[in-house]
């Protein structure tokens, strides 16, 4: 003889719940249409400039290809160099201030840190082109003195300082605060039972610190440096102001002859474009928004694979 099963009672929902739940619901949909807009202004304005004359492109190139190709190898690179010298130095300042430094002292460099990320670009730009950029030409001297064998440093070398390295240095100044904060906060996040565990177990500090706090905040790194990469990719006007630019192809550092970015290149010759001119810049602008969305595709498969450390305390 069975015997039935009674029906799950369900809660009576309150009018605060549904008004809640469909705001939600209304907002992450709201970021949904609002992205898909985004990708469909993009590509209907950018048709035009698939098929654009060569006279209608600024300098040499032939076609929409050659023309954008130089700027998305500079925004890349230019990226790419600032988050190569930032992830390192703010994952250090990180730890210092989670795991050495004394609690008033890390109180101090936490708010300096923030303070930091709120100024301007454009401020950026200022220090860069009128302090950073002649303090470092001499030292771009005596590299391509000593090392211009070698292709990075290959010269002539800038009388200006205003290069791809010295915007690149601007860039890491800029996305270092977003990046230490966010890696403060996850590392202060590490399972304090791991730590100990590490301790008790004969381990130094900074033996503890890569056997658990690294493991246990390195998607966090990555969230951490897609999101500085990100800034890295779309900043404008401190590379407007600092580069100097042309339309090549170079890795080549300490040269007066420097790839431009997108973003740089569209603030720049924006206000003075006309007819398929805008249509052009709005295509280096499709450019960008692919170049952005993948990178954080491959940032969020990075992190997918790296779940398996979760750390429960």
């Amino acid at each position: 003889m069975t015997t039935a099963v009674a029906p799950p009672i369900k809660a009576k929902q309150r009018p605060g719940d549904r008004i809640f739940s469909t705001a939600t619901v209304v907002a992450g949909s709201l970021i949904l249409v609002v992205l898909a807009a985004v990708a469909i202004f993009l590509v209907a304005q950018s048709m035009p400039a698939f098929v654009a004359e060569s006279t209608d492109f600024k300098g040499d190139a032939e076609n929409f290809w050659a023309y954008v190709a130089p700027l998305a190898f500079g925004t890349v690179w230019a990226a790419f160099l600032a988050l190569l010298m930032a992830v390192p130095l703010a994952i250090g300042i990180a730890l210092f201030i989670s795991h050495y430094a004394p609690r008033k002292l890390a109180q101090s460099l936490g708010y300096v840190i923030d303070l930091l990320a709120a100024v301007p670009s454009v401020v950026f730009g200022l220090w860069g082109i009128s302090v950073l950029a002649p303090a470092v030409q001499p030292f771009y001297s005596s590299l391509v003195e000593w090392f211009g064998w070698f292709p990075l440093f290959a010269g002539p070398v800038s009388g200006t300082g205003r290069t791809i390295l010295t915007v690149a240095v601007v860039l890491a100044v800029m996305i270092l605060p977003i990046i230490t904060a966010l890696c403060r906060e996850v590392f202060l996040q590490t399972p304090r039972l791991h730590e100990e565990a590490a301790l008790a177990l004969g381990a130094t500090r900074w033996e503890m610190i890569k056997m658990a706090v690294l493991p246990f905040g390195r998607p966090g790194i990555i969230s951490a440096s897609m999101l500085g990469l990100g800034r890295a990719l779309g900043e404008t006007m401190a590379v407007a102001m600092v580069l100097s630019p042309f339309s090549i192809i170079s890795f080549a550092l300490l040269q007066s002859q420097n790839p431009s970015t997108i973003a740089a290149n569209i603030a720049l010759n924006f206000p003075e474009a006309h007819g398929v001119g805008v249509n052009i810049l709005i295509a280096t602008g499709l450019i960008l928004f692919l170049i952005t969305l993948g990178v954080n595709m491959v940032a969020r498969f990075i992190i997918n694979r790296r779940k398996a450390f979760s750390g429960a305390n």
